[in-house]
């Protein structure tokens, strides 16, 4: 009786002892653990590899999110509309996010046209009628100045070709053409920007500003779903999870009205100036604020 006792023991000993280390590698503590005993960490999007996270938590929600697509508008029901063309002017205090540093808002659209080449689609005129690539505008990017180098072999100066990076401060305009449509169905005022275009300072060899030029225009609702998942910064709140999408649909930037539909298809700038052009893009702007007012009866 006392051996079947101890033989009894030994077996229920044994049968704790694998119990409890099953219970150990099911729990991620022996097989796949890490070392020290402590159950391995999965890998997140942001530190697979050698890259380590810079921040203190996952950023995920930027990358995860979609643009919310535009109501239907039928042509029956646009009751009156108006075409307009603004001036986003990066060096007001409101703006100074599309010339941040790190990541400039004109370094944006070129990474989109770079990495999305057959679905974000430029122009080169406001009508969009003329499409081109990255390749065929690459040429704008960069300058091409002759200097004099000094040739050891020859003991003489010799002039040399050379090529200048593309400079992203040189661009402190973006232009806006975007339509105003008071839609009869919903009772509202609604703007739908169509196009983006920068505006490219023009420096001659010797560093002389030597006027402006249109590099291209991005079609908008072409880099909408690229737009969202590039984020803004934000002057005064980093948790503020803001993207260009935001900025461009919450109105969240300052511009001026530099042309408006009409007859002539002129400018403000060719009939008014100064003072006096600033007065015409505050009544453009008066107007549609009115033509919305006015469709009210109290």
């Amino acid at each position: 009786m006392k051996r079947l006792f101890w033989i009894a023991s030994f077996l229920c000993f044994a049968m704790l002892l694998s119990s409890n280390s099953f219970a150990q590698k099911k729990e991620g503590y022996d097989e796949g653990g890490a070392p020290g005993g402590q159950p391995k960490e999965s890998p997140s999007s942001e530190t697979e590899g050698s890259v380590a996270r810079d921040g203190a938590y996952d950023k995920n929600s930027i990358k995860e999110k979609k643009i919310l697509q535009y109501d239907h508008i039928r042509e029956a029901d646009v009751f009156w509309e108006k075409r307009v063309w603004r001036v986003i002017d990066t060096r007001q205090k409101m703006n100074l996010p599309f010339v941040y540093p790190k990541h400039p808002f004109i370094q944006v659209l070129l990474d989109i046209v770079t990495q999305h080449p057959n679905d974000a689609k430029i122009y080169m005129d406001d009508e969009f009628k003329q499409q081109v690539t990255l390749k065929e505008i690459q040429s704008q990017l960069g300058s091409v100045d002759t200097v004099q180098v000094f040739d050891p072999d020859k003991d003489e100066y010799v002039q040399k070709i050379v090529t200048n990076d593309f400079n992203w401060m040189n661009v402190s305009l973006f232009r806006l053409k975007e339509d105003w449509i008071f839609d009869e169905e919903s009772s509202s005022m609604v703007a739908r920007i169509l196009g983006i275009g920068p505006i490219m300072d023009v420096i001659d060899e010797n560093g002389n500003y030597r006027g402006q030029k249109a590099m291209f225009w991005a079609y908008y609702p072409t880099f909408r779903p690229f737009l969202i998942n590039n984020e803004v910064f934000s002057p005064t709140n980093d948790a503020m999870k803001l993207t260009w999408d935001d900025i461009f649909e919450m109105r969240l930037f300052g511009s001026y009205i530099m042309k408006a539909s009409n007859i002539q298809d002129r400018r403000i700038q060719e009939y008014a100036a100064g003072r006096d052009a600033l007065l015409e893009s505050d009544k453009v702007k008066k107007e549609i604020f009115e033509k919305e007012h006015n469709m009210w009866t109290y």
